[in-house]
């Protein structure tokens, strides 16, 4: 109460500095004590992972280290390279007044060899004790010898199993038994922050192991291969690293290392690997019947837009929209039709049309999947029966689209009728070739091109250039719309909307 009515009441100076020195004393006492119980708290908590944690987490990568290492190897490659097929060094050398200038003997200085031989590094993961090695494609392709060296600085010469570029999966083998190996993870099973290994043999430096953490998974339309999912680390890889092995703290093969994102040629933290599932599947494949056996369904596919989604009554942007749909082909036998949008097989929640290609690839042929699919805005299953995949499948895909502008949405669209040599050659019965789209357009800028051929306009059917007419004139100024088309091999669906 002193110190409140002091505070409050006018005093002399000295009155006011006992009173002032008084409370500071009384403050500064309550704050040590304060700041001893967090000091004391902290320590504490600080102290107690140290007590109950047994081992160090160093001591778990060193033990990841040690089982990993030997089961991974150095792969060298060679080939003759011809210089006839290569350019010369620089377009001066062809330059007569170059060449009489310097004279033929300076020219011929800087010519390549005729024939000289082409060297390549890279790595490799012991899979099995009797030889067998998993690596990339990139590692081997057009190679004409692979040597292999092994952990404890063995040398053997490898023969080349089976490849598949569409994966960037190969497999190779060499003469020996009982060698280190690597057990398979599930990569299902992988989570974002978790921690792992890289091992590898980056620039040629043999054995050498890297430290970083799952980024993410399921990477797409990266453009690295036909089939893509891969997992994203910051584990440091470098070139020579591809076919190495990323292996999780369990000491399992999670990944097969195969390329970087970099704008200088080395690492940059961000790295990609082939899952071990979809690697393990297609060494087993290669293996059994020296080629990959994909599952195939027979439709085409592409991704779901927010323009599309609303299109189709599809409260999520998730799932594959089947755009085309192979005469002959399981789907078809199974009755699903072109606009289906497909969000589940076999149970699995179907994300994009890249994730539902891995699941129909990755199944066997003549098994039986269940697809859950939204059709009129209702939800049915269908039973079909996979078939294997034929050597040439048409590549189908969507792109990102954007509304436009204009007095209704097809504004600046030119059409013109097919003959009958290119209905024949595309298998269809109608449909208008586009001559010219106009710049900056609602259908240019959705993606309309010239060549493209115009099946259908909101659902119906255009098998003349009266039907395309007809249809256009029909629309409303604020109206979208739907419309298929055939683009090369490839039937699409395209969102276009006025401003």
């Amino acid at each position: 109460m002193n110190i409140r009515r002091m505070m409050n009441s006018p005093h002399p100076a000295s009155t006011q500095l006992v009173v002032r020195s008084s409370a500071y004393a009384l403050f500064a006492a309550v704050g040590f004590s304060c700041l001893l119980q967090v000091l004391w708290l902290v320590g504490t908590a600080v102290a107690e992972p140290i007590v109950t944690t047994s081992i160090p987490a160093s001591e778990a990568f060193i033990s990841v280290a040690k089982v990993a290492q030997p089961a991974v190897v150095n792969i060298s490659s060679s080939r003759k390279v011809v210089a006839g097929t290569q350019q010369p060094p620089s377009p001066f050398f062809d330059d007569p007044f170059f060449r009489k200038f310097f004279g033929e003997e300076f020219q011929r200085r800087f010519q390549l060899p005729p024939e000289r031989r082409e060297e390549g590094l890279g790595s490799g993961v012991l899979v099995s004790s009797d030889g067998y090695i998993v690596t990339n494609n990139h590692v081997i392709a057009e190679a004409e010898e692979v040597t292999v060296l092994l952990a404890d600085s063995r040398r053997f010469t490898a023969k080349v199993v089976a490849t598949d570029p569409r994966t960037d999966v190969a497999v190779i083998k060499i003469d020996a038994k009982g060698l280190p190996t690597l057990p398979w993870g599930d990569s299902s099973r992988l989570q974002v922050g978790e921690m792992v290994l890289a091992v590898g043999n980056p620039f040629g430096l043999n054995q050498t192991v890297t430290m970083g953490i799952i980024s993410a998974v399921g990477r797409v339309h990266m453009g690295i291969v036909d089939y893509e999912d891969f997992i994203q680390t910051d584990a440091a890889i470098n070139p020579g690293n591809s076919g190495g092995a990323l292996v999780n703290l369990k000491g399992e093969l999670i990944g097969i290392n195969t390329a970087i994102f970099s704008q200088s040629g080395g690492y940059m933290g961000i790295g990609f690997a082939i899952p071990s599932n979809m690697a393990k599947g297609v060494m087993q494949s290669l293996i059994k019947h020296g080629k990959v056996i994909r599952g195939w369904l027979g439709v085409g596919i592409q991704d779901l837009t927010e323009d599309l989604a609303k299109e189709f009554g599809v409260a999520e942007i998730k799932g594959a929209l089947v755009s085309d749909v192979a005469s002959d082909g399981p789907a078809a036998k199974a009755g699903l039709e072109r606009g289906d949008v497909i969000t589940s097989f076999n149970n699995v929640s179907v994300k994009d049309s890249t994730q539902l290609r891995s699941l129909v690839t990755e199944s066997e042929p003549g098994t039986t999947a269940t697809l859950t699919i939204l059709r009129d805005k209702r939800q049915r299953d269908i039973k079909v029966t996979l078939g294997e995949q034929p050597k040439e499948v048409g590549q189908f895909s969507g792109k990102s689209l954007a509304p436009g502008r204009g007095d209704h949405a097809l504004t600046g669209v030119a059409v013109e009728p097919l003959v009958r040599e290119d209905l024949r050659r595309l298998n269809i019965e109608g449909g208008v070739a586009v001559s010219g789209v106009e710049p900056e357009s609602p259908a240019d800028r959705a993606g309309l091109r010239e060549g493209d051929v115009i099946r259908e306009i909101n659902r119906k059917s255009v098998r003349s250039v009266e039907d395309f007419e007809r249809l256009v004139h029909g629309l409303s100024p604020k109206q979208g719309v739907l419309m298929l088309i055939m683009r090369g091999k490839a039937t699409v669906f395209l969102s276009i909307k006025p401003e």
